[in-house]
């Protein structure tokens, strides 16, 4: 048998390994995010729940919406917007995923193969897993920026609609070609600081908490390596990423669903950091952790 026979005698994962792990995590994060994208959307409804800049540019006409809370925020959008809505966004949600987990794995593969290096045995350092894994969500949540824009604003379409704004999107391909021709291509990416910074921070807490609760509960306790330490795990990597990365996803979503001008430039923050400042002085410091249950769940 020829070598190009042999290989096409290969199973498809063995014939293109790099390609099938893509398809394969696509897939497991998208049904991952269709299940629990009603947090997501509660989330980014209390992020934006008494947002001081609205108060004081008065954008905030029509009549206020009455969430409070995660589970209220929730129940609210089914009783006055339908159960459906708890999905509305879900389809650019979707595409972030695809587009993140393959940048994401695509330049992770490459830091550790080609720029940071195994050790002699093989092995792949803890610091160096650290700062590869921080480094490729950085890079894949810049490329993923403009489907993260899309969602956030389809997600606050049903609470536009309940304060008797206009609706501004007639669907995915409506929302990027609208964005696109009012600000541009940099318009696309519009809040991708704060978002490339939560993806960082989140890759950092998960990757070195994880292993560390998991090695200390083994060292110290009487568990064994099975599902319930990594449970156990993986709640308190979840925790620490949600505590490093919620303040960064407030502002992230503030950016981004601010009203814009015709040039595409925000009317109320003029950056991320003013974004940061008026967010702590208008609503107090424990403002930057609205939305944290949710986002820790998630996790």
């Amino acid at each position: 048998m020829s070598p190009a026979e042999e290989e096409k005698s290969l199973p498809l994962p063995e014939r293109w390994p790099r390609a099938s792990k893509f398809a394969l995590s696509a897939c497991a994060a998208a049904v991952a995010e269709l299940v629990t994208f009603p947090l997501d959307l509660t989330k980014t409804r209390l992020q934006v729940q008494g947002e001081a800049a609205t108060r004081r540019g008065g954008a905030a006409g029509g009549r206020a919406v009455p969430y409070r809370g995660m589970l209220r925020t929730a129940a609210g959008i089914v009783q006055e917007e339908g159960l459906g809505k708890l999905w509305q966004g879900a389809t650019p949600a979707v595409y972030r995923h695809i587009v993140y987990s393959g940048v994401r794995m695509v330049v992770y593969e490459h830091l550790r193969d080609s720029v940071l290096g195994r050790s002699e045995d093989e092995s792949f350092p803890f610091w160096k897993a650290v700062v590869g894994g921080m480094t490729a969500g950085a890079i894949g949540q810049f490329f993923a920026s403009p489907t993260d824009l899309v969602k956030v604003q389809m997600q606050m379409e049903g609470k536009r609609k309940l304060e008797g704004k206009p609706l501004r999107f007639r669907g995915v391909h409506h929302a990027f070609m609208k964005i696109l021709s009012e600000g541009g291509i940099r318009g696309l990416w519009a809040g991708w600081v704060p978002n490339v910074q939560r993806a960082a921070l989140v890759n950092m807490g998960d990757l070195t908490t994880y292993d560390s609760v998991k090695h200390f509960l083994l060292l110290n306790t009487p568990l064994v390596d099975n599902s319930v330490t990594h449970s156990v795990a993986s709640c308190c990597s979840g925790l620490v990423a949600a505590v490093l990365g919620t303040p960064a996803d407030v502002v992230k979503t503030r950016i981004m669903n601010q009203p814009r001008d015709k040039q595409g430039r925000g009317l109320l923050y003029r950056s991320s950091t003013d974004c940061l400042i008026q967010t702590v002085q208008g609503e107090g410091f424990m403002s930057l952790y609205k939305g944290f249950v949710p986002t820790w769940m998630r996790m």
